[in-house]
């Protein structure tokens, strides 16, 4: 189940970012739905059930956001708001594969105490939450409901606005986190807080990624690919490697599906390109 926020990607593809005052003409454009999508969309095509328990607006883009969801199965916990509309972000990709972002807040940045006390957390239940909901409005409403729940299998990716989020909030999250997931720059950021967590995918784009469990560290290599864009490398990632977790595959094996997984997403565009499992599996069949 995802607590937070799905938004529409506006996606342009440029030669290079404008300088500043300037312009630029894109080399194609898309619209899609991104955000906390890519998780749910990339662990439903691992395999495993989802949930979004997340607010939409019913404008356009939240119209938008619903239709998708339902289309992949995914579950909608809290009803639709009927006074706004939901948030968009504009991507800019370069030819590289990487990627840029401006992103516009919606109502699903204001998920409430009575959203969050709609929501039915089993044991078994998998949680994930994204730095950029704890850095959005509804941050301390959704730190305060981890607080309370009991025991819950929560997966954390702090994002790119990890040094912008309330210490307390921060906190808060990370004391009941049992995964962590994050690239090496937040890694940075985090240092001694992360300590006592249970265990640490550090993602290390090409290179792979770092499992950290019990005090012990183990490197996972990547597969070399010709990236065309990056963005949502990370959440194909986060979401290949809870479903993976979710069948009971030791961490060191879901990240190396979690590695395959993004690394055949980044050759695709569009933000929710990750595979499905059955993709993922035999790609790794010609790797060995």
């Amino acid at each position: 189940m995802l607590v937070g926020s799905a938004i529409v990607d506006i996606v342009m593809y440029v030669d290079q970012l404008p300088e500043r005052g300037g312009d630029v003409i894109a080399t194609g454009a898309s619209q899609e739905v991104g955000g906390g999508r890519n998780v749910l969309t990339a662990a439903a095509r691992q395999g495993m059930r989802t949930a979004y328990a997340g607010r939409l607006g019913t404008g356009p883009f939240g119209t938008q956001i619903t239709t998708t969801l339902r289309s992949e199965d995914v579950e909608l916990v809290v009803p639709p708001v009927t006074d706004g509309d939901s948030g968009f972000c504009v991507a800019l990709i370069e030819p590289d594969g990487e990627r840029t972002f401006a992103t516009s807040m919606g109502v699903e940045a204001h998920l409430s105490e009575r959203d969050l006390a709609m929501l039915k957390v089993r044991p078994e239940d998998m949680l994930y939450v994204s730095g950029y909901d704890l850095a959005y409005p509804h941050g301390a409403s959704i730190a305060d409901w981890l607080s309370r729940a009991p025991d819950p299998q929560l997966i954390f990716d702090p994002s790119p606005l990890v040094d912008l989020i309330d210490s307390r909030v921060l906190g808060t999250v990370l004391r009941r986190t049992r995964w962590l997931s994050l690239n090496e720059r937040e890694a940075e950021v985090l240092g001694d807080q992360v300590r006592p967590l249970a265990g640490m995918v550090v993602r290390t784009g090409r290179r792979g990624c770092t499992v950290v469990q019990d005090g012990r560290s183990e490197d996972v290599p990547g597969f070399p690919v010709d990236p065309v864009d990056t963005n949502g490398a990370g959440d194909a990632h986060v979401g290949a490697f809870a479903a993976a977790l979710a069948r009971g595959d030791d961490p060191v094996v879901a990240a190396r599906a979690a590695n395959a997984a993004a690394a055949i997403a980044v050759t695709r565009r569009g933000p929710a390109s990750c595979p499905t499992l059955r993709e993922t599996v035999e790609w790794l069949k010609r790797r060995r």
